[in-house]
Parts: structure tokens; C-alpha cells; sequence
């Protein structure tokens, strides 16, 4: 959830060297009957399996998978695996997280930049009809490393408003939109990335133990939906909800002005985003609970 902001303020953002003639190519070395040499295999059956460890991480959890894992199911030397893993973390295909698993990188994601323009498309009608009928901010966020990265926002027509610009990052601790996320993961991995982003408190109210999120995160996965009762902004609530089925870790959120945005109208608001959930993705998704 981002800052409260008026009408008039707007929170922002976050070849050859020498003559340029390319070197001709070299030719790889073929056996005297025209069949690949001993170095083309090679380098061939390296890209065979980047590509495989690519392809399995673009399937694994959401959470990731981790080395062990990878190289178990390819049968490639776990030494081996790794330095395959690292040529591709160096090109931003893959990223490592902060428990040190593997998922698709910034590089990779760049590439599916359609499906991504996609599920916004897909997402806003049902988005603008949730702005519309509570008169607060929606949003579409993306768990990125650890923080949460704003997608796609449509603003409240209030004056006074919570409103964020597309590429925003907000914590994963503050928000509702990260909470709603991390109550998918394994608790270790949650750890992981609080230990690498830290826990600022941002308001009096703001949860700056792990202890203490974990809690919420049981919290969240029991009701279905996550709050940020003034968490992230002492004049913000917000309440979100995780949107399976989509290849990646996504939420959808609504924010308003505590003063205006209530609790009971927030838990109401949970049950339209509940079923925006469903027509967005095509899953079905339990009933919400109040604790």
C-alpha cells in the first residue's frame, strides 16, 4: 500500500573495440567424415542442460527449487549443476533467493513481459468494478526477490487517496499484498527473505519481529485474506488477496484511508476480491473466515 497523497501530490518512485569491424566467427572443428568434434558435443550437451535446468526451475514451486533438487532430477554432477547455475544467475535468467533456492530471473521474466500485459488485461475489468464500487485504490502486485513490486494500480477518484505508481516496491512485512503472498511460501523461506530486507517499522503498528508475521501468516492462510491495518501508513488500510494459477506469486489489493476505509468494510471488500480471484484465474478458492 502506498502513501496517502491529494489531488495536487503524487508519491514517485521509487561490437570490437578500435574499428568496429566484427572478428569472423570460428568454425568448430569437425572429424574427418564431417561429424561434430569432441568440443562441438560438448558445448552442445552444456546448452542441453542450462536449458533443462532453466525449464525446471521455470516449473518448480512457487517458492523455488533448490540445488539439491536440480541436480537430482537432471543427473547432472552437483558441481557441475552449479556453475551452470551461475552463468545463468549472471544473466539475470535465474535468481536466487534468499534462502538460496532457484526461480525465474528479472531477464527471463522480461522475455514473458505478454503474459504479464495479459493477466493485467485480463485482471482490470474486475479490478475497476471493485474501485468502483468501494471508492478506494486497487492494486496488482508481484512478489520480486523480496519485495513487492506494483503491476498494475487503479486510483480512487477520492481527493485524498492511497495510490502507488506501476514499479513501485513496498515491503513484504508492512503490506497486505506481501503478507497475502508470503502466507503461500514455506515459513523458512519467508525468514530467509526478512532476514535479507529487514523489518523497518514503518508505524507504531508495524509487526518488526519474525515471531510476530509468522503469527499473522497463520493468521492469513486460515482467513484466506491478509489486512494491513495501518502498518505500512498510520492513515492506510488494506486488505488483499493471493491470486493462484498464474505462474507467479501475484496479489490483488484494495487500499483506502483508514478514517473512511473501515474494518467491516475492508472484510467485505475481502470477499469481492475473493471472487474477482476466481474469474481472474479460473480457480476455485474457499470460502473466507473472520479471526
Amino acid at each position: 500500500m502506498a502513501r496517502a497523497e491529494n489531488s495536487t501530490t503524487r508519491l514517485t518512485a521509487a561490437g570490437a573495440a578500435g574499428t568496429g569491424e566484427a572478428a569472423p566467427a570460428k568454425r568448430a572443428r569437425k572429424g574427418a567424415d564431417g561429424a561434430a568434434g569432441p568440443k562441438e558435443r560438448s558445448g552442445a550437451r552444456s546448452i542441453i542442460r542450462a536449458c533443462t535446468l532453466l525449464k525446471l526451475v521455470g516449473q518448480s514451486r512457487e517458492d523455488g527449487a533448490s540445488l539439491n533438487e536440480l541436480a537430482a532430477t537432471t543427473k547432472v554432477p552437483k558441481s557441475s549443476a552449479h556453475r551452470y547455475l551461475q552463468v545463468l544467475e549472471e544473466e539475470s535468467l535465474i535468481e536466487r533467493t534468499a534462502a538460496g533456492r532457484y526461480r525465474l530471473g528479472a531477464s527471463f521474466i522480461a522475455l514473458q513481459t505478454g503474459d504479464v500485459e495479459r493477466l493485467v488485461e485480463r485482471a482490470r475489468p474486475h479490478l475497476a468494478a471493485i474501485r468502483d464500487r468501494f471508492g478506494e485504490t486497487v492494486n496488482l502486485g508481484m512478489l520480486s526477490a523480496n519485495q513487492i513490486v506494483y503491476i498494475e494500480i487503479l486510483e480512487s477518484a477520492q481527493s485524498m487517496r492511497l495510490a502507488a505508481r506501476q514499479g513501485d516496491t513496498e515491503g513484504i512485512h508492512s503490506t497486505a499484498l506481501g503478507k497475502a503472498i508470503a502466507a503461500t511460501l514455506p515459513d523458512r523461506d519467508v525468514l530467509a527473505m526478512l532476514r535479507h530486507s529487514g523489518m523497518a517499522q514503518l508505524t507504531p503498528r508495524t509487526m518488526v519481529t519474525p515471531e510476530a508475521y509468522l503469527r499473522e501468516l497463520e493468521r492469513v492462510r486460515v482467513a484466506g485474506y491478509a489486512m494491513d491495518d495501518r502498518e505500512n501508513e498510520e492513515e492506510g488500510r488494506c486488505v488483499a488477496l493471493y491470486l493462484p494459477g498464474c505462474g507467479r506469486q501475484v496479489a490483488i489489493s484494495l487500499s483506502g484511508v483508514a478514517n473512511r476505509f473501515s474494518i467491516e468494510q475492508a472484510r467485505e471488500a475481502a470477499e469481492s476480491l475473493r471472487i474477482a480471484a476466481i474469474e481472474i484465474s479460473g480457480m476455485n478458492l474457499r470460502p473466507l473466515k473472520t479471526v
